[in-house]
């Protein structure tokens, strides 16, 4: 059997290359990661944040968007061999965005923990775009385009059809898929096309009038966001005026993000045997702020004081959530010796097995997105407000069929790591009192 490489390792040199690779092409990005890795260091042990400083120190999400549904599905081949898999599904159209994704990541926190990288890929509507002539020259440029390099395509079969790749092979990999997320600063289309574009969505524009899938930002995680988004200004760095997400909280919850505005990139229009040159606005500097997962209960309320704008009726002490069942745990062992009798275990609560000091637990961090801040990040970084006003709306069994099987249920996941945690607890816990009774 051949020695393969773990593919949380691929996923660390492919999350590795990328950082560098956006750091030289957007430079801002760079002051980003300084301005998250200070704040971060100085949080010591008087932050709420449930995860290790390395973790947040390597933690990153991607984003890209796809033009057509076999895009997605090579996609998704490319970032198995990562260890990442589609988690959720996000409908943007009702926010006036002519797309639908999802996120790739690790399934599990011990993965996630290994490698924290996630690629939040979105497949645009063509089919929404209003001009039938406009909609046909966008499906011509699209079909130009070629986003996997044969070598990655060679080695994306190798590893399908040997179950992993060696080191080497590895390497060789995530090497050739840098070129499918890089910026290359030419367009497919000629100047004129990409204006008509433009003027139908920005969005679309950023996807159908470019050769590949660049990544349109790289986003580190931040313990404090409310201090780093007045670093951010305080950097000269033009960010959001608003935080997206759920206001700030003694105990936080689910995701905060906030963004610098996209900046004007210089690109080349093919124009003839010649070359036109223009300005394209998409890529910009995003850092995000994560707390805890919310149960479906806790997302109803939280929708319920979304919807209202008044969070006010949301607890922010832990004992609260956990009493109310708003938040998800994961549990684990302590130090604490333990001489129980026989079957004493099963007959206590998980409360009073806490109170015991015999587990932990604590809030499982929130790994995934929220599809109103999402929309509101989108919309902040375009070069016009432009809504589609016809075109169905997006449509789950589409994306997933473009995707070449389903996405998995985000919830499902917490609640899955959660029991599991907590049985596994138990069930040493039981292990100890049959020694001891033996």
């Amino acid at each position: 059997m051949p020695d393969f490489v773990p593919d949380w390792k691929l996923r660390q040199s492919f999350a590795d290359k990328l950082s560098l690779m956006y750091r030289d092409e957007v430079p801002a990005y760079g002051d980003l990661v300084e301005l998250v890795g200070e704040i971060n260091s100085s949080s010591g042990e008087t932050s709420t944040h449930q995860d290790s400083l390395v973790r947040l120190g390597d933690e990153r999400h991607g984003a890209i968007r796809l033009a057509l549904p076999e895009e997605l599905n090579l996609i998704r081949r490319a970032l198995r061999l990562l260890g990442m898999h589609p988690v959720g599904y996000y409908d943007l159209s009702p926010a006036g965005l002519p797309v639908h994704s999802t996120a790739f990541r690790p399934l599990t926190s011990s993965d996630m923990e290994r490698n924290a990288f996630r690629l939040f890929t979105s497949l645009v509507r063509l089919d929404q775009i209003s001009s039938d002539s406009l909609r046909k020259q966008a499906e011509e440029l699209v079909a130009q385009r070629a986003i996997i390099s044969p070598q990655a395509m060679t080695l994306i079969e190798v590893g399908e059809r040997h179950g992993g790749l060696t080191a080497n092979e590895g390497e060789q990999f995530v090497t050739s898929l840098m070129d499918t997320f890089r910026w290359r600063g030419e367009a497919l289309s000629s100047l004129r096309v990409y204006e008509a574009v433009i003027g139908e969505h920005p969005l679309v524009a950023d996807v159908v009038c470019f050769p590949n899938p660049h990544i349109n930002h790289l986003t580190p995680r931040v313990v404090d966001i409310d201090q780093a988004q007045s670093a951010m200004l305080a950097r000269g760095l033009p960010a959001k005026e608003k935080i997206e997400g759920p206001p700030k909280r003694t105990c936080p919850i689910l995701l905060r993000q906030t963004a610098f505005r996209a900046l004007d990139e210089n690109v080349r229009f093919p124009e003839g045997t010649g070359a036109a040159s223009g300005v394209h606005t998409a890529r910009f500097g995003e850092i995000e702020s994560r707390g805890a997962a919310l149960t479906p209960k806790g997302m109803a309320l939280y929708d319920a004081c979304l919807s209202s704008g008044d969070f006010s009726n949301f607890p922010d002490d832990w004992k609260d959530l956990k009493r109310e069942q708003l938040v998800w745990f994961r549990y684990s062992r302590t130090d604490k010796p333990w001489s129980g009798t026989l079957n004493t275990v099963q007959d206590m609560s998980v409360d009073e097995l806490v109170s015991a000091g015999l587990i932990n637990e604590t809030p499982m961090t929130y790994e995934d997105f929220l599809p109103v801040s999402a929309a509101g990040i989108f919309r902040s970084n375009l070069k016009q407000n432009v809504e589609f006003a016809g075109g169905e709306t997006s449509n789950r069994t589409a994306f997933e069929q473009a995707l070449g099987g389903p996405v998995h249920d985000a919830m499902q996941l917490y609640a899955d790591e959660s029991e599991a945690s907590l049985e596994a607890v138990i069930k040493a816990l039981k292990q100890v009192e049959t020694a001891n009774n033996a």
